[in-house]
């Protein structure tokens, strides 16, 4: 019977963790010049891609792929630490002994290379649905937080009418 609980909770640890990582949300949207509205329904499954449908309220549906822009850059900051290394300066420590753990005995002040994330606040839609595809083109109110974070823009029909639609921020955001 203990065997059983542990493996309950286990699986149930591993669903709230899989769950974590699925973020959901709504926005709404008004076809420009025309009594018809949009509802959108997103789920994020990664940081910054995940699915969209757009729901007409004539009863046109559209689905499709969304992508926040993002740009990778690796920071080297070796430069600043040149001559900190052992027997330069500071870095030889005190007394021949050296200061913290790791490179020159700097240890998490010692040279670093590291993948940063920016942001740049855009999210393009491609949605598919009755004769031809929805472009969006969505720009966030907190980037960092994707969808989440809440952001307006607009879409084109394939008949080249404009919705702009809102997404207003998640709980908590």
């Amino acid at each position: 019977m203990k065997a059983f609980s542990i493996r309950l909770a286990g699986a149930s640890l591993m669903a709230l963790a899989a769950a974590a990582c699925t973020t959901t949300g709504i926005g709404t949207g008004q076809v420009v010049g025309q009594n018809v509205g949009a509802t959108f329904t997103w789920t994020e499954s990664g940081g910054t891609h995940g699915m969209m449908v757009a729901q007409l309220s004539d009863g046109q549906v559209f689905r499709g792929p969304f992508f926040q822009i993002t740009s990778e850059s690796v920071a080297d900051y070796d430069p600043l630490w040149n001559g900190w290394g052992p027997g330069f300066g500071w870095g030889g420590g005190w007394g021949g002994h050296m200061w913290g753990w790791g490179w020159g005995g700097w240890g998490a002040w010692g040279p670093s290379m590291q993948t940063i994330t920016n942001y740049s606040g855009q999210v393009l839609a491609n949605l598919q649905g009755p004769g031809g595809f929805m472009r969006c083109d969505f720009r966030l109110m907190r980037p960092s937080y994707g969808m989440a974070g809440g952001g307006a823009g607009t879409c084109q029909l394939p008949t080249g009418t404009i919705i702009n639609a809102q997404f207003p921020p998640g709980r908590g955001y």
